[in-house]
């Protein structure tokens, strides 16, 4: 498909730019709705659909516009696919026709790929005839990609409309380890203005909307990712994440969201201001709809080895763990609260549920967990966000004459720890960091063998739009550098369970009061629908031990280790050959 791309440089206004972007989006989105197998059946979708009019309703006919063996398809997660269903060509055309529709429901989408990626499905396929084996662990999985990762040949804009027409030219050492394993690359995802929002909302593509309740946010910056994933329009995504970025999209859409920690992924290939900067490092990640397509994710790029062609990477193998909880027993400390921004209702109802059930286990012993400093955290953390002063982000947003968002114009032009450090106050900055971070080993040391913390994933549900400005829960294990997940409680808000007046709380600071006024203005009827999410925290490189802990406890709690569907189906056996297991076929 061609993409000549009008551009800042090139001479068109930043209106010229982001149209033309749109119209781009738009041609590969109708590609995939004009795919039909079945030319008797009309499942293209209504040309009138309307993001602002979003509701369940809607998604729920958008999701009808698929056939069963579409909706068959598109209900499985990543397990499910890797152990029985080599047909990677319908796999993937039924991915892509999702995917259209997802874009339909809450814009969540920079492009499709069908060429690219239906090359690749027959490609696999024809591997898989040949050699009567997959091509590797993640053979015929249909993976989106948030924009700003390198895919070679495509724009990689990160959001900004002067940065347009910058095309990579090679995938990121990520996606092509993701290749070799097998991956389909099928969707690319958008991202934020800036790329530090919690919500996702740019200039050229507009704004991702929450599949459950429209007016809510699907969080940034890896918000494309949170929605597509929360509609089933991809089975796993990669996000990024450096103060909440993978695990606030999927808190706000009900799915899986894993933020390693530093130095375990490769991050090289991708777009984004500050390059080279290290006084905070981002990470990238998984987003699915399944724990196991995060764990399979993670052994998936490990086993490869990145270290070896990214030397900046930790040489640490990806532990077989499995067994740890059989020996000892699994001790969780429970944060409540930050004791900065009191959590909304529906969130502390879901922390009381599972604990709860955690207290009666015989294999999980619970604590609480008071926390040390979280405030001191964001001050730090916010202040070392931009160490040029915010310079580079500012120019890329000016370059083209594009409008301030609200968001972008909150952490930066409004946030007080922004500053343009010399090298002295850098150092000094660096240093606070450290020892905030030795002190809070100091604290988990105290804590007598606790092996993970649970907590919130943010101050509430997903935020209004343009209301998420308050990061705290999230950016507070970037600052430690903590590998943390984020999984669905299994739960929404509910008028009847989280309406209860809250007027006599006082709150204790600006972000406090900001965050109830939210919550005192809508309340529970304004959240209505919002996913209710948690998150586990470990200690740095316990990677490994944080997703087998999330395991126990989902087990304990009786909580799902996949997403349910958005539509509920009975799956019928089609009499297909790619419907036949790997080893029935060998």
């Amino acid at each position: 498909m061609s993409d000549i791309r009008k551009t800042i440089p090139g001479g068109a206004t930043w209106q010229e730019v982001a149209a033309d972007r749109r119209r781009h989006r738009d041609a590969t989105v109708e590609k995939c709705r004009r795919q039909q197998r079945d030319a008797t059946v009309d499942k293209c979708m209504p040309e009138d659909t309307d993001v602002s009019a979003s509701n369940g309703t809607l998604l729920t006919s958008h999701m009808q516009l698929l056939n069963l063996e579409e909706l068959t398809m598109t209900n499985y997660n990543v397990e499910d696919i890797t152990r029985g269903h080599p047909n990677a060509e319908s796999i993937t055309s039924a991915f892509l026709r999702r995917a259209a529709l997802a874009q339909g429901v809450v814009n969540c989408i920079t492009e499709l790929l069908p060429d690219q990626a239906m090359r690749r499905a027959k490609e696999l396929d024809a591997y898989w005839l040949e050699h009567k084996k997959p091509i590797g662990p993640l053979h015929g999985v249909p993976i989106s990609v948030k924009e700003h990762i390198a895919m070679k040949g495509l724009d990689q804009n990160a959001g900004f409309v002067s940065w347009v027409g910058r095309v990579a030219e090679e995938d990121a050492l990520l996606l092509q380890i993701l290749w070799d394993a097998g991956a389909v690359f099928h969707a690319r995802t958008a991202q934020p203005q800036s790329l530090m929002h919690l919500e996702t909302s740019s200039n050229l593509y507009g704004v991702t909307a929450n599949p459950f309740n429209p007016s809510l946010t699907a969080g940034g910056s890896s918000g494309g990712e949170g929605a597509l994933v929360g509609l089933r329009g991809s089975v796993l995504g990669i996000g990024t994440d450096i103060g909440g970025s993978i695990r606030s999209p999927a808190a706000n859409n009900g799915v899986f969201g894993f933020k390693p920690t530093v130095g375990r992924l490769p991050i090289l290939g991708w777009s984004a201001p500050m390059a080279g900067c290290e006084a905070i490092l981002g990470t990238i990640g998984p987003l699915s709809t399944s724990l196991e397509g995060v764990k399979l994710f993670m052994k998936t790029v490990v086993d490869a080895k990145p270290w070896l062609r990214s030397p900046s990477l930790v040489a640490l193998d990806w532990k077989d763990i499995s067994g740890l909880f059989s020996e000892k027993r699994l001790k969780v400390a429970v944060m409540w609260d930050d004791e900065v921004v009191k959590p909304h209702p529906p969130i502390t109802r879901a922390l009381d549920n599972i604990v709860m059930k955690l207290h009666k286990s015989q294999n999980v012993d619970v604590v609480d967990w008071a926390p040390q400093g979280h405030d001191r955290a964001w001050s730090i953390i916010a202040g070392l966000y931009f160490a040029d002063g915010g310079a580079q982000t500012s120019e890329a947003i000016n370059a083209s004459g594009e409008p301030w968002m609200p968001l972008s114009e909150w952490i930066i032009k409004d946030n007080p720890h922004v500053k343009k450090h010399d090298v002295d106050s850098l150092w000094s900055a660096c240093a606070e960091r450290d020892e905030y971070r030795q002190k809070y080993a100091e604290l988990w040391n105290t804590m007598a063998d606790v092996d993970v913390i649970l907590c919130p994933a943010g101050p509430g549900v997903a935020p209004k739009l343009n209301a998420a400005r308050y990061w705290g829960y999230t950016s507070q294990w970037n600052l430690l550098d903590y590998p943390a997940v984020v999984f669905p409680a299994k739960d929404h808000v509910s008028v009847d369970k989280d309406g209860a007046d809250v007027a006599d709380y006082t709150p204790r600071n600006d972000a406090d009061e900001y965050n109830w006024s939210q919550w005192k203005e809508h309340g529970a009827e304004g959240y209505k629908g919002g996913p209710i999410s948690l998150q586990l925290v470990g200690r740095r490189y316990d990677d490994e031990k944080v997703l087998a802990a999330l395991e126990v406890i989902l087990e304990e709690t009786g909580l799902p280790t996949t997403v349910p569907p958005t539509i509920e189906i009975t799956p019928q056996p089609l009499g297909l050959p790619e419907f036949q297991s790997f080893s029935s076929m060998a």
